[in-house]
């Protein structure tokens, strides 16, 4: 049987990235023979026009519907039982992805809320897990994401998630944040120069 057939066939049947590696040794095939037929069935998906794609993604290999059809993929996401995560989740994770390792403190206080059930969700989900413990009196659990992560969006590494730069609020929608997250006024955010810089003179 076709080389290309047959990982085709266990690509489709997997639900987490295949190396190499693995791929040679279920085929019984070099490693060279097998990267190569990887790169020829990654070329046929595309010369052919199929409606899914070959990416190296978390040191494998995995499937993925093409993106030119990804309008439609999201009405079946959306309309169905396909939606697994909640805002608050889809928050959490990403504070996760971009700030890690973190602590659970941390993540609250980013948000202003408590995130228990929130990273419980993401843990039990396989998204999110322990990484080790920070250096500080009490050694909070530290946290970050995990290979099912980057498969799930499609990332071979964190490197690729998108720049957060062109998404980082003003001046003026940071000091509304803070007054959220404080409880706080406008009225009571002055700085120290306006707490004590004495009054103008009364017009004459």
């Amino acid at each position: 049987m076709e080389l290309k057939s047959i990982l085709e066939s266990l690509l489709f049947v997997t639900d987490e990235p295949l190396a190499v590696k693995k791929l040679a040794e279920l085929t019984g095939r070099p490693d060279a023979e097998v990267k190569e037929a990887l790169t020829d069935l990654k070329e046929d998906l595309v010369s052919q026009g199929r409606g899914i794609r070959l990416k190296a993604i978390a040191g494998g290999y995995r499937l993925f519907t093409d993106t030119k059809n990804r309008v439609y993929v999201e009405k079946l996401v959306l309309s169905s039982d396909f939606r697994r995560l909640t805002q608050a989740g889809l928050e959490t994770l990403a504070i996760v992805a971009y700030r890690q390792p973190i602590t659970r403190g941390e993540i609250a206080g980013i948000r202003g809320v408590s995130v228990d059930s929130v990273l419980a969700n993401l843990i039990a989900k396989g998204l999110v897990k322990e990484v080790g413990k920070e250096d500080v009196p009490g050694h909070p659990t530290l946290y970050g994401t995990t290979e099912r992560f980057l498969e799930s969006f499609g990332l071979e590494g964190l490197n690729e998630l998108p720049e957060l730069e062109g998404f980082e609020p003003d001046e003026e929608t940071q000091r509304k944040i803070r007054f959220r997250l404080a409880g706080t006024t406008p009225e009571a955010d002055m700085t120290e120069t306006e707490a004590t810089e004495p009054d103008a003179p009364a017009p004459a």
